[in-house]
């Protein structure tokens, strides 16, 4: 990947589209700032993506990816199967916090901060031509944490969660600070998980099926509390303890003393305070090593409000017996001697076992190989 062709990219304003003859000079740039694994390389695979946040492989070489501050939904394309973009196209604009990107069954879904749309047959429209239908538009309009994530679960429902619309606080609305589930046709809604503060990702087991999902711990506590938690709902109807505890079920300063009756989920693992877990895939690809496969990569997008920042990289939480064991440092080096040139948000598993992570403050997805 330190070999990335030359060329300027032009643009077509009328159609929303990026032409890529290459993607000049970033990929050694980038490879000699970003610390991975001996065998691992990384590069750049699409660029000028302002603001690229959830990522959501289709068809064809294609990438369709959210944006929460562009109102923007675009499809990254790579049209000669060499695994850098060619071509990116403004499928929708002037959207409202569009973060959450779906793909199934040829249609494309999208998350806005209070519905969810579908573009039908996606493919067939990239031209600027998808008219989108609305699948549900009953979700909480309120715009802290009001950005989406969404993803079809193995039981072909649609995971959508409402974050808490405040840092801390008690809503007696269910629906926020949950994870909610919907029919194909935005039917059914319900609430699958509760006590959830702000998860912008999560994936299923490969193997067992059962969810896994990142949360974000509440803010203005001090630098090191709360943790930031990775946890595992192998169930409906589980609490995850958002307002009345955090961490290992620590009582919050505000809210803990009002702790009513139920047992809460304790998290799978606690990770950094204010790393801001974002997006997280279960690796299932072949082109890493064995050691790597089914074990979960978090995108930590970074702290906003900490004395000293941390965050800004990807981690990897390994699993036995799907029980979280370790956790690490798999990629750093956005965060230099204190100053931020990347975000990581979201990641993906293309078909050849690569890992793409989107970042929203370059605007750039990024793509990490294996080679020994």
């Amino acid at each position: 990947m330190k070999q990335i062709r030359s060329g300027i990219y032009a643009l077509c304003c009328l159609c929303g589209l990026v032409l890529y003859p290459g993607l000049s000079g970033w990929a050694d740039s980038i490879a000699d700032r970003i610390i991975l694994p001996p065998g691992f390389h990384i590069g750049v695979y699409a660029d000028k993506i302002p603001n690229a946040r959830s990522l959501a492989a289709g068809p064809a070489g294609t990438v369709f990816v959210g944006t929460r501050k562009e109102g923007k939904v675009y499809a990254v394309m790579d049209e000669d199967g060499d695994y850098r973009a060619d071509k990116i196209i403004v499928i929708k604009d002037r959207l409202t916090m569009p973060n959450g990107v779906a793909f199934r069954e040829g249609h494309l879904y999208v998350a806005e901060m209070s519905r969810v749309l579908r573009f039908r047959d996606i493919m067939q429209h990239l031209d600027g031509s998808a008219i989108p239908e609305i699948v549900n538009d009953t979700l909480p309009d309120k715009r802290w944490h009001g950005w989406k994530f969404i993803r079809f679960g193995p039981d072909g429902a649609l995971y959508v969660p409402v974050g808490a619309p405040c840092n801390v606080c008690e809503k007696n609305d269910p629906r926020f600070a949950a994870i909610l589930r919907m029919g194909l046709d935005g039917n059914n809604l319900s609430v699958y998980a509760r006590g959830v503060r702000n998860t912008v990702g999560f994936d299923w087991h490969p193997v067992t099926g059962v969810l896994w999902f990142t949360d974000n711990g509440r803010d203005w506590l001090g630098d090191d509390l709360p943790p930031d938690e990775l946890n595992r709902a192998p169930t409906h109807g589980l609490h995850f303890g958002f307002p009345y505890v955090y961490g290992d079920n620590d009582p919050d300063p505000k809210f803990g003393t009002q702790i009513p009756k139920g047992r809460y989920t304790p998290p799978a693992r606690l990770l950094g305070a204010h790393v801001a877990p974002l997006g997280m895939r279960f690796y299932t690809g072949k082109m890493f090593p064995k050691a790597y496969r089914n074990q979960v990569f978090i995108a930590e997008h970074g702290s906003w409000n900490r004395s000293i920042p941390v965050g800004y990289r990807i981690t990897l939480v390994r699993l036995e017996n799907e029980k979280a064991v370790d956790y690490e440092v798999f990629a750093r080096g956005w965060l230099e001697n204190g100053k931020v040139w990347g975000r990581p948000v979201d990641i993906e598993i293309l078909d050849d076992g690569s890992m793409l992570v989107s970042d929203d403050h370059s605007g750039r997805i990024y793509r990490i190989t294996y080679q020994p």
